[in-house]
């Protein structure tokens, strides 16, 4: 870990120093503390420990009766004392990942207004963009880490307006708990560009722009105007896109890739993590990837952005572009994907089936999933459609069928937008299945035999890439670095050893997982002569160096 200064010295006194939630240590000040920092009376008497502090904010913790009260006990714990909150996380990542995001963080940015509490990141509405650049400068701090969305496609809640912070601070929490990158060098941005969901519109509790969204000739400009700002106060801060629109994802990201050092987790990181579990479950189903066919229920940039993901691993196992591209299907609202389709984007263009390959799949109509299933014999389907209950009882059992261990991945979350249960696919295919999902699921029990599922969450990748984005200072995000951080995920699977096990490391492994994607992407950053070289050894001591530990650190009044 980072060796940070032993010694904190603060110009804040008394109240001040704790309403600072970077600073304060609450009951843990100690008594010479207290006397030069002027903190007798406003505490406590007892002293107490990290630890004391966690087991005491644990068991508040426990006692909240529903997850969304939890949520809000949690947001309130890193609004007054960060070290702690991470600390705490720390200790109960299991338990808690589903609480501080997928899928609790859900239903806190559709209630964000009614539950503002303390401001945290920066809001730039359209309205003031004329301000922009002052509204950065005023931000004093160096910031490494920022997680950006414009609220339109949040999770599977769609449009949330001003509640997709809560999207934003959650990512930034991960990044912190799980990659070590220091809390006051990360920044939650939202870029409010009014909302189009009714409800938001019609409170009068709402915070954000109360405004239709603006098109796209004016949203463009603006989103331009952010990155140009940007650039200008810290040219090399990594920039994360988070649950940007179809329409707005992919050009996003196409434009921006080579000026900035930036990617999009919705497309990257989820096809990194979710190539990575299907690699890692076509190794223990006994299969190679460039033989499989995959079948999506999703066209849109998180299903397509999955999909190019597979053609690069397929063809870097000898397969041309064009023979792995037939070997995915992509499903959507109006049927399986083709050449002669019209209202295609131009990134779905790229993964249409020949019509003559599938005319015959149906009858007349659109080729529907169920088609695909029985005519291309698919060995995984993979759910990102946003809709319940899609992966029907007939079609996993065409699935089961078809293959001894069928591969079914429905990653839609929150869980309400699940394709199919865990427990539904154990039963139909009598234990057979392969299963990773969105959100988290308890072990399903079949026949006396437990299933462990596991959750394809984005945690598994992000983190990692940007801890060894930032150690190796990589000035870009190339496409050979998320297939490093894929392949070493993959090779972490704890089913390639034993079968039954999870396709993906259990959280009490996942500091350990992500430091190794670091170095992986740190390495490959230096293939690409995107980093300056130096050997292993260096790369490994610079990750050790970055790593933020959440510990106190003693505390003396600065004196001019």
């Amino acid at each position: 870990m980072r060796d940070y200064d032993n010694i904190i010295h603060t110009g804040l006194t008394g109240r001040l120093l704790l309403e600072n939630s970077l600073l304060n240590k609450g009951t843990a000040f100690s008594m010479e503390e207290r006397s030069e920092l002027e903190l007798h009376g406003l505490l406590p008497p007892k002293i107490e420990s990290l630890e004391e502090q966690c087991r005491r904010a644990y068991k508040a913790f426990s006692v909240k009766p529903t997850p969304i009260l939890k949520h809000i006990y949690l947001r309130s714990l890193q609004d007054t004392n960060e070290t702690l909150f991470y600390a705490l996380i720390q200790r109960h990542l299991q338990e808690m990942l589903s609480i501080i995001y997928t899928p609790v963080v859900g239903q806190a940015c559709q209630r964000f207004s009614d539950l503002y509490r303390r401001p945290r990141g920066l809001y730039i509405a359209y309205q003031e963009r004329d301000r922009m650049r002052s509204m950065l400068a005023n931000f004093k701090r160096n910031i490494e880490v920022i997680v950006v969305t414009d609220g339109e496609r949040i999770l599977g809640l769609g449009d949330q307006g001003i509640g997709g912070m809560g999207i934003c601070i959650g990512k930034l929490s991960l990044y912190s708990a799980v990659g070590g990158i220091a809390p006051n060098q990360t920044l939650p941005i939202l870029l409010d560009t009014g909302t189009n969901n009714e409800n938001l519109l019609k409170d009068p509790n709402y915070l954000g722009w109360r405004h239709e969204r603006i098109g796209d000739d004016e949203y463009y400009a603006f989103v331009d105007m952010f990155i140009q700002a940007l650039k200008h106060r810290w040219p090399n801060a990594l920039l994360q896109f988070e649950d940007f629109a179809i329409n707005h994802a992919t050009p996003l990201l196409e434009k921006y890739h080579n000026e900035l050092c930036c990617f999009n987790d919705d497309i990257q990181g989820t096809a990194g993590v979710a190539a990575a579990t299907l690699l890692a479950a076509s190794k223990s189903g006994g299969k190679s990837i460039e033989d499989m066919r995959v079948a999506f229920l999703g066209a849109g940039s998180a299903g397509c952005g999955i999909a190019e993901q597979i053609v690069r691993l397929m063809v870097g196992k000898g397969l041309s572009e064009e023979q792995a591209r037939t070997r995915i299907f992509m499903v959507d609202r109006d049927g399986l994907a083709h050449n002669q389709m019209t209202g295609l984007r131009p990134f779905q263009h790229k993964l249409a089936q020949t019509y003559n390959r599938i005319a015959s799949w149906s009858d007349g109509g659109s080729v529907t999933l169920e088609d695909v299933v029985t005519h291309a014999k698919p060995d995984a389907i993979i759910g990102v459609s946003g809709q319940p209950g899609l992966f029907t009882r007939s079609i996993v059992k065409k699935m089961a069928e078809n293959h001894e261990r069928p591969i079914i991945f429905p990653l839609s979350n929150p869980i309400s937008q699940v394709e199919a249960l865990p427990d539904d696919i154990i039963h139909w295919t009598k234990g057979r299945a392969l299963i990773a999902t969105g959100s988290p699921f308890e072990p399903v029990l079949y026949q006396g035999q437990s299933y462990p599922i596991a959750q394809c969450n984005n945690i598994y990748i992000f983190p990692g890439l940007g801890l060894g984005i930032l150690a190796s200072g990589a000035t870009r995000v190339s496409d050979n670095m998320l297939d490093a951080a894929v392949q070493t995920l993959a090779t972490s699977s704890p089913a390639l050893t034993t079968p039954d096990a999870l396709l993906l490391p259990s959280m009490k492994h996942i500091q350990q997982v992500t430091t190794h994607i670091a170095l992986s992407v740190a390495v490959q950053a230096q293939k690409d002569g995107l980093a300056d070289p130096c050997d292993r050894s260096e790369m490994e001591h610079r990750i050790r160096e970055r790593q933020w530990s959440p510990v106190y650190r003693r505390m003396r009044m600065a004196h001019s």
